[in-house]
Parts: structure tokens; C-alpha cells; sequence
């Protein structure tokens, strides 16, 4: 995907999020950190343009809540996360960058779940590349990218890589 890909398929899912939820005042988006901050910040942006309603936009590092820490690094690094706002009776948007195994997304629920009980929680991903080892699927897809196991999704978004882009790398 390229920058006009990606603004393109955010767009189209800030449109389903706001269609879903009847653009409720009640939407809350939270990013799982790196990637997934940058595209909630995006979506809310976009949601605020169509529906002229302002989700709150937190963050959550997944980091401790991981089944493989031991198998990440010796020291991982650790960002803080950041939900300044009550997402009781909320509706919880969980963004990230690529679903892949749905590993990551069941650590953000966890996650989530230690910060109070949401009315609903939904997930929007720019990538689904399959693969699933978990029964996790995303409400909102970005784009279908059918890959094989061997493959990596790269994502490049510009407040962090200083580029909008999307590729697949083989590993071998």
C-alpha cells in the first residue's frame, strides 16, 4: 500500500466505525503502541471530520501482558500506556497496525479489561494477513493481504518512519 492507499482504507473505516455505532458519543479509540496510537489518532481524526463527533484517543502498551515475553527480549523495552479517560459503559475501539495470529490482541484485552469493563470492544487493523492462532477477528479491515508464514507486513506510517507505506518482505 501506498500514503493514498493507506488514507484511503483509514477513511473508509473511520466511515464503518461511524455507521456501526450510529456515531455515538459513547466511541473511544484505543492504539496498541507503535503503530496502532498513530492510525487511532488518525481514525478519530477522520471519524471527527465525517460525524463532527471527537472520540477520546488513549493508548496501551501490550508489553507485559504478552504470552512470549521470555522469547521477546532479555529487557524489553516498555512504553507507559496511556488512557486518561473511563472506558466503563464506553465503546472501545482497539486500533492496530496488522492482525496477524491474534497473539497481540488478546494481550490488549487483558489490557483493557485491567482498566474497567466497556459496553463493547471492537477491533480495526490496517492489515489482516491471516495466520489465525486465536479465534480473534477484526470488525474493521484496512485491507486483506493474504501472506505465507514465512512473510513479514511492514508498516511505515509517517509520524514514525517519516513514510506512509506498506510492504511484504519475505524472511528466507
Amino acid at each position: 500500500m501506498d500514503k493514498k492507499e493507506i488514507r484511503l482504507a483509514i477513511d473508509r473505516i473511520a466511515s464503518e466505525i461511524i455507521e456501526k455505532n450510529r456515531a455515538s458519543r459513547n466511541i473511544t479509540l484505543i492504539g496498541i503502541i507503535r503503530r496502532g496510537n498513530i492510525l487511532a489518532k488518525r481514525l478519530a481524526k477522520a471519524i471527527t471530520k465525517k460525524a463532527k463527533i471527537s472520540p477520546l484517543v488513549g493508548s496501551i502498551d501490550i508489553t507485559l501482558y504478552r504470552d512470549d515475553l521470555q522469547l521477546v527480549a532479555e529487557s524489553p523495552v516498555i512504553h507507559s500506556s496511556n488512557i486518561p479517560f473511563d472506558i466503563n459503559k464506553k465503546i472501545v475501539i482497539l486500533v492496530d497496525d496488522v492482525l496477524f495470529t491474534g497473539r497481540t490482541i488478546r494481550s490488549a484485552l487483558d489490557e483493557i479489561i485491567d482498566y474497567g469493563r466497556p459496553r463493547c470492544v471492537q477491533l480495526a487493523v490496517l492489515i489482516d494477513r491471516g495466520h489465525r492462532e486465536l479465534p480473534i477477528q477484526a470488525n474493521f479491515v484496512g485491507k486483506i493481504v493474504p501472506t505465507a508464514r514465512d512473510e513479514i507486513v511492514n508498516v511505515y506510517l509517517k509520524e514514525f518512519d517519516g513514510r506512509d507505506e506498506v510492504e511484504i518482505v519475505k524472511t528466507r
